[in-house]
């Protein structure tokens, strides 16, 4: 008995070590220069990751993408549909058949990342949501993301829908450089909807200097992740991290990677690109977090509102391998294909047999930046609740 002791006193502490090791290297990271797009510093860029509400900035530039094409206008009329409402949190809990302007959904992702006003846009520019995913995964290759696969347009848990560090950062800085005019949109920290006055959930943004805002996502699958932008002595950088075991590391590691960005810490790195760089998703999504016994192994908590009631999504028709296999090109077809161009052709032959939305046409609108309210910290919410 007493050997066992002394075993075990000797062992617990090594272990403890190694739990401790491998919690903080179970993560993914990347930062870039956003002029160039040269990579300053990556861990794991090319580990497929599941995305969670990151996936809305993909949905983000799809939008921004239709306004600079005339497709639709800021000040459109978006309806909720029963699918739209029906969406878990975080959400604005809009009712089926409300209203909202095109402008109020977007700022409605950015500062709550609502699940539902992302549905209630997916729908009007796609149809239906899984044709608006069919389309968001087209243009993400198109993009050069070619490790990333979309199966919905919130980021709520699904096996099917992956990306990268690499690849997420690849899509901020696109969205940066191909629509300069509704970027700003991301550094709003509230907004007035209805009479009621929301405010962001992203610490990095109200805090960090010269920070410009991007998105943060959550779910217990994903860990904590987190885009953002900053610029300091006209020096932007645009950097991702992707499974922070807690809300406080997601920001610590960004903030680390910043600092040492702007401080020029990775000079010493070889010079590589982000578009050159290799794409070759290595491995399965991590599952980074247990979040109760109550939370399904696959379907968990989405996202980042504070104090919200966990709602999980529940399989339909929509979402099993069947509908996989027949609407989407498959997960080795998007993601391990080498051919480039066999990937773009197969994603427009998918897109080509959806159906086409109408949308009325509108005039763009350059949208000026703007200064919000402070953010109050977030309360720390159980495991079964949404928190960023």
């Amino acid at each position: 008995m007493n050997t066992a002791k002394t075993i075990l006193l000797i062992l617990i502490p090594t272990l403890l070590l190694l739990v401790s090791e491998l919690s903080y290297g179970q993560h993914a990271e990347i930062i870039i220069d956003a002029e160039n797009g040269s990579v300053l510093h990556e861990i794991n860029a090319s580990q497929s990751w599941f995305p969670a509400s990151l996936t809305k900035v993909m949905t983000l530039y799809m939008a921004f993408d239709a306004l600079k094409s005339g497709q639709i206008g800021l000040d459109d009329t978006l309806v909720t549909s029963r699918h739209a409402a029906l969406q878990p949190n975080s959400k604005l809990g809009l009712r089926q058949g409300e209203t909202l302007s095109v402008q109020d959904a977007i700022l409605a992702l950015i500062t709550r990342s609502a699940n539902d006003a992302a549905v209630v846009l997916a729908e009007h520019l796609g149809g239906t949501e899984e044709n608006f995913a069919v389309k968001m995964s087209t243009m993400a290759h198109s993009l050069g993301m070619y490790d990333t696969h979309f199966m919905n347009a919130t980021g709520l848990p699904h096996p099917w829908q992956v990306t990268t560090s690499r690849d997420m950062a690849m899509l901020a800085w696109k969205t940066q450089r191909n629509f300069p005019n509704y970027y700003p949109y991301f550094s709003w920290h509230s907004f007035n909807f209805k009479g009621r006055e929301l405010h962001g959930i992203n610490k990095f943004t109200a805090s960090y200097p010269g920070a410009e805002g991007m998105k943060t996502g959550f779910t217990c699958g994903s860990g904590y992740n987190l885009i953002s932008s900053a610029t300091q002595n006209g020096k932007r950088l645009i950097g991702v991290v992707l499974g922070g075991m807690t809300s406080a590391e997601r920001y610590k590691l960004m903030v680390n990677m910043m600092n040492n960005g702007f401080a020029n810490q990775y000079d010493d790195r070889p010079t590589e690109n982000i578009s050159t760089m290799s794409n070759d998703s290595s491995g399965l999504p991590p599952y980074q977090l247990g979040c109760g016994n109550t939370v399904p192994t696959v379907i968990a908590a989405n996202d980042d509102a504070v104090n919200d009631a966990t709602s999980y999504v529940k399989p339909t028709k929509l979402h099993n391998r069947s509908h996989i296999a027949h609407s989407h090109p498959t997960k080795n077809t998007h993601v391990l294909v080498k051919n480039k161009s066999h990937v773009k052709a197969k994603a427009k032959l998918v897109v080509a047999a959806k159906h086409k939305s109408t949308n009325k046409i509108k005039s763009n609108q350059p949208v000026k930046n703007k200064k919000g309210a402070v953010i109050t910290k977030a309360k720390a919410g159980k495991t079964h609740r949404h928190h960023s």
